[in-house]
């Protein structure tokens, strides 16, 4: 209606005019407009990649980790595959993780400042640096301390919400650890199964000739075609073995298979009780092996430490480097003859064993972190260790006794659970992380460069 008025009103000429500049207007008001908005998926000079429920992920963080995971297959492998691969692998990989991360954020799984600080505590012990120190290092590609220690509180969250999930998750059953039982005790060479086996030797001395070789090799065969036409393995024993044991008949006494060589073990292990091997070769000479007994005992044999030890914890009152060269020179004090380690440990350990002395009473494998069960099995009985950072502290250990020790049949079958569980373990975490990506919203956007 209003065009149609303009033409009665104006001339031709003006109306071409008119709506020249109309379209004029237009054409700028675009261009600037195209000046002014910002694309959708840029983000602070970066730009978005994927986005996984509320959580963006960017250009950088998909670099970062693939340069992360190129450095680890180099290191492992001395070769990584193609940029483009690890460009999709590392992608992949924060899809998940940003996945994870909405899951606990949807089932109030959540970390504390405090809980950030005494991961930087242990991470720094372990890596013998102060705090300052260690977020130096971890600054060290450009990131801010804020982006240090929310990268920490996402591992701590991860960690705490797999700890929930994955192991409810796996089951084992009473057949699962009746057949891994089972399987232990039909093999030889296992802790829980106790052999006892006789032998008769015939030496070979070291200077000897390849003719000599084969002469005293077909004298151990003689002797086993005669055991086997029925004659008394002791009285053949006695009159024709090498071996100090001739006078027991050749026995080498009941004991677990793995405290036996393991040539004997193979040699015997299709054997039942009674019945021979064949001529065997070791570096004394020929053998021949009779199964005098075997049975299983359903427990194992290990070895069981008593130790002590003191601990000093880093916190903001003592520093690591502090921590260490107290117990330096607690343990020259001790050498010396000036100290005592038990009322060291009691005037300054900060473990719940320090009213004890530090006693840490009998124990057996898998009882302490590995850095600290490494180190006190490194030991000999009366030595005292240089001072260790493990993730709870400092330690100095001195080792008392050691002793040799059986594992229960309930232990045992506690010990199958364990393996069978870890053996699980890994297929039921990767299932349970792609139920949780299943669920997730992804959006890829521009691709990786």
């Amino acid at each position: 209606m209003i065009f149609f008025m303009l033409m009665l009103l104006f001339s031709p000429l003006s109306i071409k005019r008119f709506l020249c500049a109309v379209l004029c207007l237009c054409a700028v008001s675009g261009v600037l407009a195209q000046k002014k908005s910002v694309p959708k998926n840029t983000l602070n000079g970066d730009y978005i990649v994927a986005v996984v429920d509320s959580f963006p992920i960017t250009n950088h963080e998909v670099r970062s980790r693939a340069n992360q995971i190129r450095l680890e297959l180099v290191t492992k492998n001395g070769t990584a595959p193609s940029a483009d691969f690890l460009l999709k692998d590392a992608l992949e990989k924060l899809i998940e993780e940003k996945a994870l991360l909405q899951n606990a954020k949807d089932t109030g799984v959540d970390v504390d400042l405090l809980a950030v600080e005494q991961s930087e505590i242990r991470k720094a012990a372990l890596a013998q640096m102060s705090v300052e120190q260690w977020r130096k290092s971890a600054m060290s590609e450009g990131k801010t301390l804020a982006e240090v220690q929310q990268g920490l509180r996402e591992q701590l969250t991860l960690q705490k919400l797999t700890e929930r999930n994955v192991p409810a998750r796996i089951k084992i059953s009473d057949k699962e650890i009746d057949e891994a039982v089972k399987a232990q005790q039909g093999a030889n060479s296992s802790p829980n199964v106790e052999l006892e086996l006789a032998q008769i030797l015939v030496a070979v001395p070291e200077s000897a000739s390849d003719s000599q070789v084969l002469a005293l090799q077909n004298k151990a065969r003689i002797i086993l075609s005669r055991l086997k036409q029925g004659e008394d393995f002791l009285a053949v024993a006695l009159k024709s073995s090498d071996s100090p044991d001739r006078e027991k008949g050749g026995n080498l006494g009941l004991r677990p298979a793995d405290k036996y060589p393991s040539l004997f073990v193979n040699a015997t292990q299709k054997l039942g009780v009674g019945e021979l091997s064949d001529v065997v070769r070791s570096g004394a000479g020929f053998h021949i092996l009779k199964v005098i007994n075997k049975r299983s005992s359903n427990k194992v044999a290990i070895t069981e430490t008593h130790a002590r030890h003191i601990l000093l914890r880093i916190d903001s009152k003592l520093s690591l480097i502090e921590a260490r060269g107290k117990l330096a020179e607690f343990r020259k004090q001790i050498l010396a003859g000036k100290a005592n380690f038990a009322q060291l440990a009691r005037d300054y350990s900060s473990d719940a064993s320090a009213p004890a002395g530090g006693d840490l009473g009998w124990v057996g494998p898998g009882n302490f972190v590995p850095e600290f069960e490494k180190v006190m099995d490194a030991l000999a009985v009366d030595e005292i260790s240089d001072p260790l950072v493990s993730r709870f502290g400092v330690h100095l250990i001195q080792v008392l006794e050691r002793r040799q020790g059986v594992m229960s049949e309930r232990d045992f079958r506690e010990l199958m659970r364990n393996n069978l569980r870890d053996k699980k373990y890994e297929e039921t975490y990767s299932q349970w992380v792609q139920e949780v990506r299943g669920h997730a919203y992804v959006e890829y956007r521009d691709s990786p460069q």
